[in-house]
């Protein structure tokens, strides 16, 4: 893709963005969709496992664990994961079984797949397909070098496309994660370019608020969420702070409303849309624990602390308080 070509799929998104849509926009009536939204929540409130993947628990277990939360898994399907993916074809059915004995669904999962040539990208896909899993996440391209942007977002779009031609053949969505930093779909004009150029329906946003405050705090975050309305396939949600060391300033990540992120006006934002996705809450901060069971009693009180936090914000904002 030239930079022309590419300044114009920007400039159409943008004039896009000012045409008449189906979709409410922020500029649309204020109120506050009816609180049925809230009615599935369970199905699609969950908690990402990356937290406990390092303390040596079976899928059985985490899911037991899980059980007692109330809310399925983000399940990490990837090196390190609570699945194995080179095991996908076998593990996960008995994953998903798991969780689903303990009474929780498995709304989504987390996978390394960013390119249709890994081998294990259309076994993932097909799976899911036959087990019912809509929705996962996409694995992570990097920016190499700044001054060769331009190619190497054309290059991610194309692999997106070839993921996407095949997320419709099973009928499951990636998202892509504006992770920060030099991930691409971290810069927060990123994600609305490759949707536009990829043009698929099973290639979608991973809205990160945090890490969209991260690149674009004051006013940034915002008009990335507005330019994606509709788009919006699943959310991913955690909160940090910026600390001062030798070093320099550092971000840290924290509990749920005890960091920068703006959550009542963002979960304001979200009511006015059309958004039905996952929610998938991140434990990133460190989680204290002498040995994996106490650590993991931990992480679970923490999650359910975090999960808590999620469902009075989307109560406030949909009008919904019983």
């Amino acid at each position: 893709m030239h930079r022309r070509d590419l300044l114009k799929v920007g400039l159409g998104a943008s004039l896009a963005a000012l045409a008449p849509t189906p979709v409410r926009s922020l500029d649309a009536d204020s109120s506050p969709k009816p609180p049925d939204f809230l009615a599935d929540l369970p199905q699609r409130l969950c908690v990402f496992t990356d937290h406990v993947d390092d303390l040596g628990f079976s899928y059985v277990e985490v899911a037991k664990q899980y059980g007692t939360l109330g809310y399925g898994p983000d399940l990490t399907v990837r090196g390190g994961g609570v699945v194995p993916p080179e095991r996908v074809v076998e593990e996960l059915p008995k994953a998903v079984d798991a969780f689903r004995d303990a009474g929780v669904p498995v709304p989504m999962i987390s996978t390394s797949i960013n390119d249709l040539a890994d081998p294990l990208a259309r076994p993932t896909l097909e799976t899911m397909h036959r087990l019912g899993i809509r929705y996962y996440k996409l694995g992570y391209m990097h920016y190499h070098d700044v001054a060769k942007w331009e190619s190497e977002l054309s290059a991610a779009a194309a692999q997106l496309a070839k993921l996407g031609a095949v997320g419709q053949e099973f009928d499951v969505t990636a998202g892509i994660h504006n992770h920060s930093g030099a991930s691409i779909g971290g810069p927060l004009w990123d994600v609305p370019l490759l949707l536009d150029e990829v043009n698929s329906p099973a290639i979608c946003s991973y809205f990160d608020p945090a890490h969209g405050t991260l690149e674009g705090a004051n006013f940034g975050w915002k008009i990335g969420f507005q330019r994606l309305i509709g788009r919006i396939g699943m959310l991913a949600v955690k909160d940090f702070v910026w600390e001062k060391s030798d070093g320099g300033w550092r971000s840290r990540w924290c509990p749920l409303g005890e960091g920068l992120v703006k959550w009542p006006e963002f979960f304001d934002m979200l009511a006015k849309t059309d958004f039905r996705g996952p929610i998938s809450v991140h434990i990133e901060y460190p989680i204290p624990g002498s040995t994996p069971a106490e650590r993991f009693d931990n992480c679970l009180a923490a999650a359910q602390r975090d999960t808590s936090y999620v469902v009075a914000q989307l109560q406030r904002a949909y009008g919904h308080t019983s």
